[in-house]
């Protein structure tokens, strides 16, 4: 099975909604990705992916990436220096909790869109949406084989 088919057409609709909806009210950027395979550390892989996706270019260092490889079961929250400077030590893996309590149940686009949601809230409460802001990165899931 391809991996772009990973999710149904309503899950990923589902998935982009909730990133826009995160995004309303806040600055913050948010992407998905996921991967067939990770061979390594998740984190590490979603630090490298968010290079290679230009994340690290928003203009108040708040993107956050939701890494997800599907064989090797492993994932990761990263996010960018502005944003890990405001959030606690441990946020990331409270989120990280919650949507691995999901996917647990195959609840894979529920997990993605909770986990969404509440980074979006983190983002809203640090970095406010200010008036003119544009959206700096695209709300499709990006997906590699």
């Amino acid at each position: 099975m391809k991996i772009e088919n990973f999710f149904s057409d309503a899950e990923k609709k589902a998935i982009q909604n909730a990133i826009a909806e995160a995004e309303l009210n806040t600055s913050g950027e948010i992407r998905v990705h996921i991967d067939r395979t990770c061979s390594g550390d998740p984190v590490q892989s979603a630090i490298d992916l968010f290079e290679q996706l230009n994340m690290h270019h928003t203009e108040q260092r708040n993107g956050v990436l939701f890494y997800l490889a599907l064989e090797t079961k492993k994932f990761a929250i990263v996010g960018d220096t502005g944003i890990n400077q405001v959030v606690p030590a441990n946020f990331w893996e409270t989120i990280k909790e919650t949507v691995i309590n999901q996917f647990k149940s195959q609840q894979f686009a529920t997990g993605l869109c909770e986990g969404i949601r509440m980074a979006g809230e983190k983002l809203k409460q640090h970095f406010p949406y200010p008036a003119g802001d544009t959206n700096e990165l695209s709300n499709e899931i990006s997906f590699q084989e």
